[in-house]
């Protein structure tokens, strides 16, 4: 269900299939295009048309060039146009590759120590372990169990194929990654002496970056609002869950998406680095000086 203001606004769907949302700008003319008018381009994605007339105004050295260096008519461009959430596929896989390594007799615990998040390996200087701050974004590779791992490759399988083709593939991963960062952080300040494994930070980012955009392009984003609250609100109850990194995720994952909502334009894309920089120097620096100052209090 959508409201009036959505179905009015016809910038938030594709020119060329005006049925379908979409959140991606053709590069040249600045149209909304759905991941099937997408063509990868160097910079960003361009739509059909401005394809076609890109290929009219190509030299006849630049026509050979491109077909050496794509592999004939086609090529890697025919691979794109598509629009597949790629990025969300590869982390499919990566996370589940890992999460079935686990499951053979031996390899769960090592794996879980080797990659999951635990506060103290920051604090080298406080704890008698190493300094191993990868660990902030490795946790997202291991997961307590083979349900954990199914929920949340789901969860990611399911959101994916919504976001990614809306973001594009850069700005997607951006927000997966900072929301699992954000989801790492809250863990630091608010359970310091806790494990944590699993991807469910990152995927309560996506969670609300969809609340954000969603509310933003005027759709009904209540469904999203109750299915965000139960999820948050069943971590709290159950044991086992850490709902710091839930907390950690969404906060963070609302903020980058606000970012993108209000960086949308070509001309703003510098600023957009920019505050997703300023966003991922501030989680470092909260999770460097303030769970420590909690730690020796």
């Amino acid at each position: 269900m959508t409201t009036p203001e959505f179905t009015s606004n016809r910038d938030n769907f594709c020119y060329r299939h005006p049925d379908r949302q979409s959140f991606v700008l053709c590069q040249r003319c600045m149209r909304t295009i759905c991941p099937e008018c997408q063509t990868q381009a160097p910079v960003g994605v361009i739509c059909p048309e401005c394809m076609n007339a890109e290929r009219k105004n190509r030299t006849p050295a630049q026509k050979k060039a491109e077909r050496r260096w794509r592999g004939g008519r086609g090529g890697a461009l025919a691979v794109t146009r598509g629009g597949r959430p790629v990025v969300t596929y590869a982390l499919l896989a990566i996370t589940s590759f890992i999460g079935l390594v686990q499951l053979i007799p031996g390899f769960k615990d090592p794996l879980i120590q080797a990659l999951g998040f635990f506060a103290p390996f920051l604090y080298p200087n406080l704890f008698a372990v190493p300094f191993e701050p990868w660990r902030l974004l490795t946790v997202l590779l291991v997961h307590g169990s083979f349900i954990h791992l199914a929920l949340n490759m789901l969860a990611l399988w399911m959101l994916g194929q919504s976001l990614e083709p809306m973001l594009g593939r850069t700005r997607y991963l951006a927000l997966y990654l900072i929301s699992g960062l954000g989801g790492s952080v809250m863990v630091a300040i608010l359970a310091p002496g806790s494990w944590t494994v699993g991807a469910s930070g990152a995927i309560f980012g996506l969670l609300a970056s969809l609340l954000i955009i969603g509310r933003h392009i005027g759709a009904n984003v209540t469904g999203i609002l109750v299915i965000l609250g139960i999820n948050f609100a069943f971590g709290l109850f159950v044991g086992g869950i850490s709902w710091q990194a839930h907390l950690g995720g969404a906060v963070v994952g609302a903020l980058v998406a606000l970012i993108y909502v209000k960086t949308k334009r070509r001309e703003q894309r510098t600023l957009q680095i920019i505050l997703l920089s300023a966003l991922v120097v501030l989680l470092i620096v909260v999770v460097a000086f303030v769970p420590p100052l909690i730690l020796l209090s």
